[in-house]
């Protein structure tokens, strides 16, 4: 009796393993948060308003990547930083896979400034029922995360 599973394509690319993200929603500890407009050379859906992340690099902690992201983006070191949950995010266009830990982190606005500006063309502070438009098709669950999160 054969086997009637196709033997593995010996060609075809493994599939791509998902990576981590530390998403993090900035805010001024006063009910506002940071968005940022996502320039020409960001890398997917310029133009939309999103809040910030940046993948996990290896050995690193989810805290000191968020430190280091929200600096290199936002020019800000964290006052704090508090941990609000976990998406399984699947895209198909593009096509991505990634886990991100989502995270709440308190920042300074007199020291926010635009620290990518490839990525970005704008900052701003909104109340949640006060957003920009055209908003990241990640923004919206990953305010209601923050939301649901914060209390």
């Amino acid at each position: 009796m054969t086997d009637p599973t196709p033997a593995p394509d010996p060609v075809a690319a493994p599939a791509p393993a998902p990576t981590v993200s530390c998403v993090f929603v900035c805010h001024d500890g006063a009910g506002r948060v940071l968005l940022a407009r996502r320039g020409a050379g960001a890398r997917d859906e310029p133009g939309t308003w999103d809040t910030g992340a940046g993948a996990l690099e290896f050995g690193e902690t989810f805290e000191a990547a968020v430190a280091r992201e929200v600096q290199e983006e936002y020019t800000a070191p964290p006052l704090a930083i508090e941990t609000i949950g976990v998406r399984n995010i699947l895209r198909s266009d593009p096509a991505s896979h990634w886990v991100a830990v989502v995270f709440a982190v308190e920042v300074d606005p007199a020291r926010v400034a635009i620290g990518e500006p490839h990525k970005f063309d704008e900052l701003g502070w909104f109340a949640p029922d006060a957003l920009p438009s055209p908003q990241h098709s990640q923004l919206a669950p990953t305010l209601a995360l923050y939301r649901s999160g914060r209390g």
